[in-house]
Order: structure tokens, then sequence, then C-alpha cells
């Protein structure tokens, strides 16, 4: 449906869509991919907003952002347990 990225602040995230289910990469300075999630339709930059510092869920050394608008939460979901397997970015609980 269409990646974007952009910089993990909150003037990045104000500029992501909104109006899709995502999965969402959170990458370091040197572009790995360090936690993968999901946000839902309405929620996205809510969801995002929480991994930056001083947030419940902040991701340490997190830079950018990228995120795959999905079709569906249940495509973003399969898609979100397919990146964790293959690539068991730092900050996801191995094994979810």
């Amino acid at each position: 449906m269409g990646k974007k990225t952009v910089r993990m602040n909150t003037d990045g995230i104000s500029r992501l869509p909104n109006d899709k289910p995502v999965v969402y990469k959170i990458r370091d300075r040197q572009g790995e991919n360090i936690y993968t999630g999901v946000a839902g339709k309405g929620n996205v930059r809510d969801r995002l907003a929480d991994h930056l510092p001083g947030h419940r869920d902040a991701i340490p050394g997190a830079s950018k952002i990228q995120i795959d608008r999905q079709s569906s939460i249940r495509q973003a979901e399969r898609k979100e347990a397919g990146i964790i397997s293959r690539s068991k970015p730092k900050y996801n609980q191995q094994g979810k």
C-alpha cells in the first residue's frame, strides 16, 4: 500500500498518515531495525509517540521510523510476525 520513512521525533510522526493500519520499523542511526510493531487505523501517530524518549514504551537509540500501510489490521499483524521472526529486532520480545 505504501511505505514512508521519517525521523523519530514529534514532527516526523505528525507527518505520517493515520488512515490505515501500519506495520512500523524503528531504526537506529545505522539503519538497523531495532523494533517492529503494529498500529491500527486512527492510532498510528499516538502509538509511535509512545516510543519517543520519556514515554512509556521508549525505544533507546531510535533514529527513524519506517511505516508500511496495510489494508487491514490482520494483514499488518501477519506481516509484523514475519518481520520479527526473520530479523529478530533488539527490542522486540522474542517469541511474541
